[in-house]
């Protein structure tokens, strides 16, 4: 492994403990940066966004086909100009596995202090990530992991079980004990992990209030499939209580079929959280009354993690003083009670 600037060896403080567990505990301590760990713990370091040493980052996304994938890029950016003492240099998105890896190519021969990379193939991305990294880079992998533990110093992932355990505990609450209503459901890709994840915690969840679902269809994330595979599961269900929808570009399509359907007799529940899909729930005027968020500023989270780790900062917010090795955001449900907490933060679709 090359050498280490002393200012990013923190940042790789737990990579190292994990490489080397059959150590004794003490060999993992960060004694060497002089810490007083003792009085460390607990305190709050309310000095993190005040601007420190430069910081180059380099990002990289897929390409920008889906509003959600695009927020996720506009969201990095944004967070980076909050930053005086960041510099930001953004790949062009791309779908060519092949392209992104040249990316990284280029930025490891920058040398860029750090990089923030959502993989359009986390499996084929992972052997350029743990080149950065042996580089002495800091790596923050974003929502399509990697497959090696060694690639990434921190990973930032939005939860997708969590995602169908929240959509199938709207229906339970709302269907109130009534175990005779009809629950449908559109996924996404099938053959995806992410799909399979989704439609699991949505099964699981509605199990706890003796509800199944009924009838399910998949699309692919796009408004055209969304309509054609809604179009589909309307014809096969002439009764429907609750439809959950798993994202809100696909929901595009998904309405449209709705309506040419005219149907309105169900409560549907959107999933990403678009932002059309939450003026819609403000409005209250058509069939959908919720959605489950699935974060687009995961990357936006890379960046501040990034700068973190660079600088030698712990999260301020946590008593450890290190930056943790893996981060799960949540997956709220968005309803017309709470909608305006999120809209500001959503996504177009």
């Amino acid at each position: 492994m090359s050498t280490i600037h002393p200012r990013r060896r923190r940042a790789f403080a737990l990579v190292g403990a994990f490489a080397a567990a059959t150590l004794a505990l003490g060999a993992c301590t960060n004694s060497g940066d002089g810490d007083d760990t003792s009085d460390a713990v607990g305190k709050s370091n309310t000095d993190n966004d005040k601007s420190g040493e430069k910081v180059v980052i380099g990002f990289s996304a897929p390409a920008a086909d889906h509003g959600w994938m695009g927020s996720i890029t506009k969201s990095a950016i944004a967070q980076a100009k909050e930053y005086d003492d960041v510099e930001l240099k953004v790949a062009e998105g791309t779908n060519d596995v092949n392209l992104q890896i040249s990316q990284v190519e280029t930025f490891i021969n920058d040398k860029v202090d750090a990089i923030v990379l959502l993989p359009f193939d986390g499996a084929a991305m992972t052997a350029v990530a743990r080149k950065a990294m042996d580089a002495g880079i800091v790596v923050i992998n974003v929502d399509r992991e990697f497959n090696s533990p060694f690639a990434a110093r921190s990973t930032i992932l939005g939860d997708n079980y969590g995602m169908g355990v929240s959509a199938g505990t709207f229906v339970c609450d709302d269907a109130k004990g009534d175990k005779n209503k009809v629950v449908a459901e559109i996924a996404g890709i099938d053959s995806l992990p992410l799909t399979q994840d989704r439609s699991r915690g949505f099964k699981d969840a509605l199990k706890v209030c003796g509800l199944k679902v009924n009838n399910r269809v998949a699309a692919e994330f796009t408004v055209e499939t969304g309509e054609k595979a809604a179009s589909n599961l309307l014809q096969a269900a002439p009764k429907i209580d609750y439809l959950w929808n798993h994202d809100d570009d696909q929901g595009v399509g998904v309405l449209a079929a709705i309506k040419n359907a005219n149907r309105d007799e169900f409560v549907m529940i959107g999933g990403a959280g678009s932002a059309n899909v939450m003026r819609d729930i403000k409005a209250d005027n058509t069939v959908l009354k919720a959605t489950v968020v699935y974060p687009s500023t995961q990357a936006a989270d890379g960046i501040k993690m990034a700068r973190l780790l660079v600088q030698g900062k712990s999260m301020s917010d946590l008593a450890e003083i290190e930056v943790p090795r893996q981060i799960k955001l949540a997956a709220p449900v968005v309803t017309k009670d709470n909608v305006d907490t999120y809209l500001p933060s959503a996504f177009e679709s």
